[in-house]
């Protein structure tokens, strides 16, 4: 233990989210659905449970409260350990016995939260400075977590005699030995595994009153354990996240337990005219004595009931069938659609079991009828089919904090991000979120895709050149346990449409059964998928899905061709990389001097891009920002011209896929975006920064996935109508106008008549000449999409050069292909400056929310346009952004005349003051106003 560790630091306490309300739709009860395993070794029961709403769960995890859980009976008899009191083993001398009996001091302990890590609970004790700003998490000592460490708690119970008593957890990072009051009820050999899920019976330990639960947790690696980690996402954290990551559950039963309540949904393709439910249930008695119990409640609309005879430990699956239940022959079900396809409705799940008229237990959970399918198509890529309709999948990488610290409201908002950005899908690769998360997803209609890490220990057996360990016997035992529990879980989340088995690798023959077995054992309907990349496994076959990258910077013209990672088929992660932030954010996670580097040096090692050597630094991202748009003249340069950069080629990405999609050869299936958002201030892979910021890689990405959209084809000049609506429409006008970029018009083209189809694409017969008289090297291309009274419908304004970039494909690497010539794009830095007319105003919407309408005007004073104008809420002295925004358009682009109205919604900071309105941009002259 170092003496850092020791003392109490006033300073900031590291905890990065934002205290902001949730908005939007309220949260559900995490529920904890499973299937029944057994610990052999101990003779206790281990097995998945339905979940009951945790107590103390929601908020800061790492502010937790030394209050005892008071445990009760009834209605969803159970309660989540409202916190620890936690601290390292190397400064605990005191026996397991004494540490773990109720009444033992623990002075000097750190408070922790009921899902914490132990480093999130020591950033929130105060000892260190801001892990996410400059370096200082290499202030803090690696060394203090090589050991175990203690994690105690109390709860109490009013009468030990008449109802049995259960402990029921997962998330342990790495292991833990258990202890309830003063004796041991498990080891670290058998709590083993993040994802394993445990039930340890401790009826005969626990006595009326106050009562102590205790984990001596064990160090994590993830080369090591199946667990987590992060690889080159991020710096990892000090403390490899080892903790408890999930509530710690006590729950109370009469002698019958009632788990693994689930519905199997069979919808009716294509017409949806009806869906088959079929309800299971465990039973369990634990009593002594033979026991009839009645099991009876309702799945949706239908009433369920059924008469049960138990011998003394025997278990028992019931299922209700639609042949014994006909109201399980559900006709005109309401079915849960993807955000934008339909709505989201939820049925409930309430069973409860009695004995001799006396409630024993009771669940509850929610369930979405749909259907998921995902075959591989001629070209060998999965297509995915939702409700029988296929869809394109356009998603993003989802990151957890790092530190693994679960926010409700943070985590609400990056979904509503989501949606804003017109994407239709997360993909989880490891770091499967708590339930709360996938309720998020099914309420706000996300589909997600989960599955286990790549390149550490989950694909250790199979990846040799990554720096996970063989497997072991034990392994696969926890690996099937793991696989157990999430399909569990998960199964009844209508948003969860597949689970990959493997990520850069798949899993060989001995591991892919032991994964299927616990699948098939849960009922698990949706597609298991191989791998994220290309490779196969002896019994699933082909994934259907590549991993050809890229991961670094390409220009955009690169996402048009059908090659490497271009627009065809299923790219499971891919993205240009880097994505600089906004000053704002910048200026708070480095220094002044750091960001001098940034911008000076190109070549310079980034703390905050990976720890990996091969993503370390900024160095093909600045040759090509310097390339394209010149070299910087000083960090606002750099920042502006990265603005840029970020949004043309984020726009290109998602644009090529969309395109894409509906072609008759090699059509796009899938894409996502590598990633939505980093767990740490970061410099790469992110289309949100971790304050919850926007820059070019979001405004991009939004234009692209906007409900109805005009683009222009890099590859071959079209000019294309992508329609994301479930309606057609027809009789659209397509215009196209190139500029010189002091604003002279050099051409000018309209096309009438358009149709496109619902969720289709329409390639016009617009197509821009290869050669334009008088056209500079760099020039503007504005694509204007109007229906027939001239209202426009989109607006897509694109700088594009006459010298195109040229990629060498010959020596591609598995990150990016090289670029040997770029595209010159420096005539934009001599666009003369617009001094924009601006008005806003801000009106309170509902309690702690406001719009703010801002109404920009090009005067006309030239014929120049204002190119990518961002337009920014901040504090009424102007310093701080006001944080999460929700705006209608942003980013915009006009011409003498021209007005934009944009509208954001966002929280009420100060009811007595308005936020500012900070209006910057690649030529629009920064001013700030008022919005009273």
């Amino acid at each position: 233990m170092s003496q850092q560790l020791s003392r109490v630091s006033l300073r900031h306490p590291g905890y990065p989210f934002p205290s902001i309300p949730a908005g939007g739709p309220s949260h559900r009860r995490a529920r904890v659905p499973g299937r029944f395993l057994v610990t052999a070794l101990l003779g206790l029961f281990v097995f998945l449970a339905p979940a009951l709403p945790p107590v103390g769960s929601a908020g800061r995890a790492a502010l937790g409260t030394s209050a005892a859980a008071a445990v009760t009976d009834g209605h969803d008899s159970g309660r989540a350990l409202a916190g620890f009191k936690i601290q390292s083993s190397a400064r605990v001398k005191d026996p397991a016995a004494e540490v773990s009996s109720p009444g033992y001091p623990a002075k000097g302990w750190y408070q922790a939260g009921p899902r914490s890590t132990v480093l999130a609970a020591l950033l929130a004790a105060g000892l260190y400075p801001d892990p996410f700003h400059s370096t200082n998490q290499k202030l803090i000592p690696a060394a203090d977590f090589t050991v175990p460490w203690w994690y105690r708690s109390d709860f109490s119970v009013d009468d030990s005699r008449s109802r049995r008593t259960y402990l029921d957890f997962s998330g342990v990072t790495s292991a833990a030995d258990v202890y309830v009051n003063g004796r041991q009820v498990s080891t670290a050999k058998d709590v083993a595994g993040t994802y394993t899920r445990h039930e340890l019976d401790i009826t005969g330990l626990v006595r009326p009153g106050a009562n102590t639960v205790a984990f001596r947790v064990q160090p994590n690696d993830p080369r090591k354990h199946l667990t987590v980690g992060w690889l080159d996402w991020l710096q990892p954290p000090p403390d490899r996240n080892m903790g408890i990551l999930r509530d710690v559950v006590v729950r109370r039963s009469g002698p019958v337990v009632l788990r693994d309540a689930h519905v199997v949904t069979d919808l009716a393709v294509p017409s949806l005219a009806s869906a088959d439910l079929t309800v299971k249930a465990r039973l369990r008695n634990d009593s002594p004595d033979t026991v009839t119990a009645v099991l009876s409640g309702t799945a949706g609309p239908a009433a369920l009931s059924r008469r049960v005879t138990l011998a003394p430990g025997e278990s028992r699956t019931v299922v209700y069938s639609p042949a014994d239940h006909p109201e399980l022959h559900v006709r005109s079900p309401r079915v849960w659609w993807p955000a934008g396809m339909g709505g989201q409705p939820l049925y409930d799940l309430d069973l409860a079991v009695t004995v001799d008229g006396e409630t024993s237990d009771t669940a509850h959970s929610t369930f979405g009828i749909r259907d998921v399918q995902a075959p591989i198509n001629a070209d060998g890529a999965r297509q995915y089919r939702i409700n029988g309709r296929p869809l394109l999948i356009k998603g993003a990488g989802w990151s957890p904090d790092e530190f693994l610290r679960w926010d409700p409201a943070y985590a609400e908002h990056r979904m509503q991000y989501v949606r804003d950005l017109g994407l239709n899908t997360l993909r989880l690769e490891g770091h499967l979120e708590p339930d709360e998360f996938f309720d998020l997803a099914d309420r706000y209609g996300i589909l997600t895709i989960a599955g286990w890490e790549c390149c550490n220990k989950w694909e250790g057996e199979v990846n040799p050149a990554e720096s996970g360990e063989k497997w072991h016997a034990a392994d696969h035992a926890v690996a099937r346990a793991s696989m157990a529990a999430e399909a569990a879980r998960l199964r009844n989340h209508p948003s969860v449409i597949s689970f990959l088995i493997g990520s850069d690798a798949a899993p060989n023959a001995k591991i892919e059964s032991g994964y299927l077995q616990a699948l098939r054992a849960a009922d698990w309907k949706v597609p298991v998928i191989p791998s994220a990349s290309g490779k196969s496994t002896p019994v699933i076959g082909r994934s259907g899905m590549r991993m050809t990258g890229p991961y670094d910077w390409v220009p955009p013209g690169y996402w048009y061709d059908k090659r490497e990672g271009g627009a065809t088929g299923f790219n499971s992660e891919t993205s240009a990389g880097p994505s600089i932030p906004t000053l704002d954010t910048l200026r708070r996670m480095m220094t002044p001097a750091e960001l001098e580097t940034l911008w000076k040096k190109p070549s310079a090692p980034q703390y905050h891009r990976s720890p990996s050597a091969t993503f370390s630094t900024l160095k093909l991202y600045n040759a090509a920002l310097a390339g394209r748009y010149g070299p910087p003249t000083e960090l606002g340069d750099y920042v502006r011209k990265a603005q840029l950069a970020q949004y043309e080629s984020v726009r290109a990405q998602f644009e090529a896929y969309s395109r894409n999609a509906k072609d008759t050869t090699a059509p796009a299936t899938g894409v996502i975006y590598w990633m939505l958002n980093s767990g740490w201030t970061s410099l790469h892979w992110q289309l949100i920064d971790r304050y919850l910021d926007q820059n070019g890689s979001y405004f991009g990405a939004k234009k692209a996935n906007e409900p109805l959209h005009i683009q222009y084809g890099y590859d071959n000049r079209t000019v294309s109508i992508v329609n994301n609506r479930s309606a057609g429409a027809s009789g659209l006008n397509a215009r196209v106008t190139l500029f010189n970029t002091d604003g002279t018009k050099k051409y000018d083209r309209t096309v009438t008549g358009v149709d496109v189809e619902a969720r289709g694409v329409t390639t016009t017969s617009l197509t821009l000449p290869a050669k334009v008289p008088g056209l500079g090297r760099t020039y503007l291309a504005r694509l204007l999409l109007t229906d027939t009274t001239g209202r426009e419908l989109s607006r897509n304004v694109y700088w594009l050069s006459t010298r195109n970039d040229v990629l060498d494909y010959a020596k591609t690497d598995w990150y990016y292909t090289p670029t040997t010539s770029y595209a010159d794009l420096t005539g934009l830095t001599s666009m003369q400056q617009v001094a924009l007319d601006v008005t806003a105003t801000t009106k309170g919407t509902r309690a702690g929310t406001s719009t703010t309408t801002v109404t920009l005007r090009h005067p006309g004073t030239t014929k120049a346009p204002v190119l990518l104008t961002d337009v920014d809420l901040v504090s009424a002295d102007g310093r701080t952004p006001t944080l999460p925004v929700h705006w209608n358009d942003n980013h915009v682009s006009l011409w003498p005349g021209e007005s934009a109205t944009l509208v954001a919604s966002h929280r009420t900071v100060d009811p007595d003051q308005t936020p500012r309105v900070r209006v910057s941009g690649w030529n629009a002259r920064a001013v700030t106003v008022p919005s009273g």
